[in-house]
């Protein structure tokens, strides 16, 4: 089984992005449920932006401006889930961060303007315009997509599982390791480690359904 490697805001911490963010949004509804947001998505909206071919910089700028327009959306309106998944709908916030941000380059007068959802000049933006850097979004947020739900899902496995049998499911299944090598390592036997793959690998496929489920009925509570 394999799983991404971790993304983090080089030189930057994502818990001071997240605290920023945060303050901003401290009168936009239930701050457990904006932090939530954040933790689970963030990787996923930045590692997109990289991959459309952004700077570390624009990427983190198009973090905080796609959660600030989900919470604009659902503090009004929400989403409308007979039109799209919540997945889709994040992916279509995203892709137009990502779009504003190839424009500013080009365009000077739009590099100190704010992103607006509500601008008529930018609506049906996607469907006028190119994908930035040849990329297909939607091939790339699918990756993405899964591969954050099984980042979010073993953050919240190590909480779970005991640190001896998340270690040994770590070296065993997400990296890899032959079997005489994690044994010596850990000083465990095999049946050790066949027993912390099964109950570990139980406990992500667990969550990673949570995690699928709640996406699928995401809802913010609003103010």
């Amino acid at each position: 089984m394999n799983t991404s490697a971790s993304v983090p805001f080089p030189g930057d911490d994502p818990a001071a992005t997240r605290s920023s963010l945060l303050h901003r949004l401290k009168d936009w509804g239930d701050q457990g449920s904006w932090q939530d947001f954040f933790d689970t998505y963030w990787k996923l909206i930045y590692s997109v932006a990289i991959k459309a071919g952004l700077s570390d910089g624009e990427a983190r700028d198009v973090v905080q401006e796609t959660v600030l327009a989900v919470a604009k959306q659902m503090r009004t309106d929400g989403y409308d889930q007979t039109r799209s998944s919540f997945k889709h709908w994040l992916c279509l916030i995203t892709r137009r961060r990502i779009i504003d941000h190839f424009r500013r380059r080009t365009d000077p007068a739009l590099r100190h303007r704010p992103a607006n959802d509500d601008d008529p000049s930018r609506t049906d933006t996607l469907a006028r315009q190119p994908d930035p850097a040849s990329l297909e979004p939607d091939a790339v947020w699918e990756e993405e997509w899964q591969k954050n739900l099984v980042d979010a899902a073993l953050e919240r496995v190590k909480l779970l599982a005991t640190p001896k049998q998340f270690q040994i499911f770590d070296l065993s299944v997400l990296r890899q390791l032959p079997m005489a090598e994690v044994t010596g390592l850990l000083k465990v036997n095999a049946a050790q480690v066949y027993l912390a793959r099964h109950r570990v690998g139980s406990l992500l496929k667990q969550e990673v359904k949570k995690l699928e489920a709640r996406a699928d009925h995401f809802a913010v509570p609003k103010s």
